[in-house]
């Protein structure tokens, strides 16, 4: 898609004060791509640089986490936290535990986090954070030290008015409960909202371990009705298999669709009857295992070491597990063999690449800002029951996901129809969420 005259001007510079940020340089390149049509429509955005605004973090924090195993020996890590926006509202986004964070990993994240957050039309402005520490492998002692430490830095510059951090990748109720503990150790505040993904015993929100999961089945399913189809019936492939793929599981599931097929980094788990979304729980939640071991207690399920779970033919993909999980050579895989619609549960899984040829072969693709926004819309719910010291019912909760994502998903058509480009999820999702955050930025002065 042509960019910009001055929309280039603005990815060249952001490639020039971000050298080595390939992750960002992709995430910046996909929207500015696609808000061309409204940055030539409306002159007001480019005059007043919110573009460059919008590309330039709020605040930047690096910081050192030391801490000690369990045999005596010290480790420096290396923490993270990119508030990004807050024109809408707090910074809000997740933190990683995992190796491969760097500070470009974190700003892709916090940069994607801004338009997704402003897609459920809920106050949140957009913010990630995270640590090369792996959890891997480590005890629950070592991984409640290095929490603390993190902690122990972190409760600097967050709040719930402020900035509210969640879980991603390595975080889980596990350390988000270790995190809030020392939080609130430090403070002296029970200050539940300044975390979200929290357990149902300290403040935590019904639905909220399910929701990026169960929103990605709901917009897949939404995308299906836009064609006047439905999840029912489908053959879907999942990649990933832990909480966003295995709650994805559960609510195609019940939509009446049928998953063959999930993965982790050694290979993927073909069960031709279905996933059994019980024994995948048992495996990745309590005992924290391989995936390999399924076929241990599923017999008739095949266990594929060493490829990638793409091959699997399917009618409908929603890569779950990490960014830029499907080049050029999946996607054309998957349209080869009839797939006809993607839905994005984890952040940028696909390439630029793999997107042309998805769009290119008639498959209607939903970028993760859309499709996975569920997890932080039901975060912004969990905020909302701290701040009013209420606790609403697991129907209540999952009636409100489900009626945000139709909404997020009525919001990137309508967008794209607007303009010009029918069906475009990508446009329509970029153009949605830009034009909301640039309008409060203009209704904000020069911040």
């Amino acid at each position: 898609m042509p960019i910009h005259e001055r929309l280039e001007q603005v990815y060249s510079e952001v490639l020039a004060r971000n050298p080595g940020e390939d992750e960002f340089h992709q995430a910046v390149r996909e929207v500015l791509e696609s808000i061309s049509p409204a940055v030539g429509k409306h002159p007001q955005y480019a005059d007043a640089k919110i573009v460059s605004r919008i590309c330039e973090p709020e605040r930047q924090i690096i910081f050192r986490v030391p801490w000690e195993d369990d045999n005596g020996e010290i480790h420096i890590n290396r923490g993270f936290r990119m508030e990004f926006n807050s024109a809408l509202g707090p910074y809000k986004g997740g933190l990683r535990f995992h190796p491969s964070v760097y500070l470009g990993i974190v700003k892709f994240l916090g940069f994607e986090q801004i338009f997704k957050n402003a897609l459920t039309g809920l106050p949140i402005g957009g913010g990630k954070g995270g640590s090369d520490f792996d959890p891997k492998g480590r005890s629950d002692r070592e991984i409640m030290r290095f929490c603390q430490s993190f902690m122990t830095e972190l409760h600097r510059h967050i709040g719930e008015y402020t900035d509210v951090p969640a879980g991603d990748i390595g975080v889980g109720g596990r350390e988000i409960g270790y995190l809030f503990g020392q939080f609130k150790r430090i403070t002296n505040r029970y200050e539940s909202g300044v975390l979200t993904g929290k357990s149902l015993i300290h403040g935590g929100a019904q639905v909220r371990t399910e929701a990026t999961g169960y929103g990605t089945a709901y917009f897949a399913n939404e995308m299906l009705a836009a064609r006047g189809d439905s999840l029912a019936g489908k053959t879907v492939v999942v990649s990933g298999s832990g909480n966003v793929a295995v709650y994805a599981i559960e609510k195609v599931h019940q939509l009446g669709g049928r998953v063959v097929a999930c993965s982790d980094s050694a290979g993927y788990v073909l069960d031709p009857k279905g996933i059994d979304v019980g024994l995948l729980k048992e495996i990745k939640e309590v005992r924290r295992a391989r995936l390999s071991t399924y076929v241990d207690a599923a017999s008739h399920a095949e266990y594929v070491d060493g490829r990638q779970v793409w091959e699997v033919p399917c009618e409908v993909a929603m890569p779950s597990a990490t960014q830029n999980e499907i080049t050029g050579k999946e996607a054309r895989l998957l349209v080869d063999n009839g797939c006809t619609v993607v839905a994005e549960g984890a952040n940028m899984p696909t390439t630029p690449e793999g997107v042309r040829i998805f769009q290119d072969g008639g498959v209607a693709f939903g970028p993760g800002k859309a499709a996975n926004a569920g997890g932080v819309a039901t975060s912004a719910l969990e905020m909302q029951q701290n701040a009013s010291r209420d606790s609403w019912s697991f129907e209540y909760s999952e009636d409100r996901l489900e009626e945000i994502m139709r909404g997020i998903h009525s919001r990137c058509l309508r967008t794209a129809e607007e303009y010009g480009m029918p069906g475009d999820y990508v446009a329509g999702a970029n153009i949605a969420a830009y034009t909301r955050v640039a309008d409060a930025m203009l209704a904000l002065g020069l911040i």
